[in-house]
């Protein structure tokens, strides 16, 4: 098999999913959230079962998972196996790892009606989240190799790949990444296990869909062996992944405490254009670094001076310029949003208008897509006229007010939208992401 298959395999397997499984790959277009229910209804527990499987699937292909994968390449093709079985063993390992958080935690989220993504957004989560990716990072640039003894530096430099204890460990990470970008199906899932309370199947059904997100990592890491070990282009996917992972641990920061981070953020070009150039530097850097690796190299002594350069200008660029597409930009004629739910309600009543109210919260991908894509269409501006529209806040799920919210429109995870019609009768829901044109007919029937 050629060295270049492992890239070749994934990109091959993603198409397949999106040709084979389109309507599964778009389901966060819409919100069915009866999907499971009806699978298992219709055609029985065995395919419930392969519905799950063939979800978790399409949950690994979600932006916030499909980079983690080239990671995963790199981590287990540092590992010193000597086989192709014993590095299906390790992915299988790691794939365990997955199951073994999502499925106990999933299960505990759909019982307790608290979803996956609000137990994912709670300090004492996230905190230690950042922290394992700043390790991470830190490992990826080598600094376990600079500042730790040589027996134990053999096993952290490779990020746990050496055993089979690093392998389950880093698998229990990638599951706590995946759980807020699970999409419609898992909604429904956790909404079967509360209607339920059928642990067993709900628990059955969690494991496969964990199986199923899982299943593109096990084909990256058994196939890592036919990648050329070591040299310059080892070297240039540990930079990369340690740029890309610090990124995550400072984005679990931002989204979870926007406030904190403000002063970074802005619509303004002009940060845009100074986050591409502080990108291209520590980029520069980097590629610098990376050739100075190759054998007989006549740059070699600059390999570590431009690494440690390059760090801090990398992954600050990084931040700026991907912050900047997740600030909301401003649009003549924008939707007017309520921040009172109270004076919202109020409102619609004296005006006698249809409501729209829209629980969001800044560390939920669905809602941001919401939030760019969605409510700015000129289709559903034009609806939005006769609307009055509410926006609450959810990303404080301990507030009070939040709470009660939460309760009064049976919000059980995020995003969810309510259309209300002029006499406050609820007559469309959406609990994920939901094209334009979709919207806009929705808003259409609500009268």
């Amino acid at each position: 098999m050629s060295r270049r298959v492992t890239p070749i395999l994934i990109a091959l397997f993603a198409l397949t999913a999106l040709l084979f499984f389109p309507s599964a790959a778009f389901a966060a277009e819409g919100s069915d959230t009866g999907t499971f229910d009806k699978l298992l209804a219709e055609h029985g527990i065995g395919m419930a079962l392969g519905g799950s499987f063939v979800a978790g699937i399409i949950a690994s292909l979600t932006p916030c998972v499909f980079p983690m994968i080239p990671i995963t390449v790199s981590i287990f093709g540092a590992t010193e196996t000597t086989s192709r079985l014993r590095g299906a063993a390790l992915s299988g390992v790691y794939v365990l790892g997955i199951c073994t958080l999502f499925t106990p935690l999933g299960v505990a989220a759909g019982a307790t009606g608290v979803g996956m993504g609000e137990v994912m957004a709670k300090p004492y989560v996230i905190i230690p989240i950042a922290l394992i990716f700043f390790a991470l990072a830190a490992s990826m640039f080598g600094a376990f190799e600079l500042a730790l003894p040589s027996s134990i530096t053999n096993r952290v430099s490779t990020v746990g790949g050496v055993g089979f204890k690093g392998a389950f460990v880093l698998g229990l990470v990638l599951g706590l990444v995946a759980a807020p970008c699970t999409g419609p199906f898992l909604t429904a899932l956790l909404l079967y296990i509360a209607k339920t309370k059928d642990l067993l199947l709900g628990g059955g059904a969690m494991f496969t869909f964990a199986l199923g997100l899982g299943l593109p990592f096990f084909i990256a890491g058994t196939f890592a062996l036919n990648l050329p070990k070591g040299g310059a282009w080892m070297m240039g996917i540990k930079w990369a992944s340690g740029v890309v992972l610090a990124y995550m641990g400072f984005k679990y920061l931002r989204d979870r405490w926007p406030e904190v981070f403000r002063g970074w953020m802005s619509p303004s070009v002009i940060l845009l254009a100074v986050g591409g150039v502080i990108t291209a530097i520590g980029l520069g850097f980097g590629i610098v670094h990376i050739m100075a690796e190759r054998r007989k190299s006549p740059i070699a002594r600059l390999s570590k001076p431009m690494k440690l350069l390059s760090i801090v200008p990398a992954i600050a660029g990084m931040y700026i310029t991907l912050s900047w597409f997740d600030v909301p930009k401003a649009i003549a004629g924008a939707m007017a949003w309520e921040k009172s739910e109270e004076a919202g309600i109020a409102k619609a009543k004296s005006e006698a208008k249809p409501t729209i109210v829209d629980f969001g919260a800044s560390w939920c991908t669905a809602c941001k897509e919401l939030e760019h894509e969605t409510w700015p269409d000129a289709r559903v501006r034009e609806e939005g006229k006769r609307f009055v529209a509410i926006a609450v806040d959810a990303t404080d799920d301990e507030d009070k007010t939040v709470e009660a919210l939460k309760k009064k429109y049976n919000v059980v995870g995020l995003p969810t939208v309510v259309l209300l019609d002029k006499d406050g009768k609820e007559q469309a829901r959406f609990n994920e992401f939901v094209k334009p044109e979709r919207m806009a007919e929705a808003m259409k029937k609500v009268q």
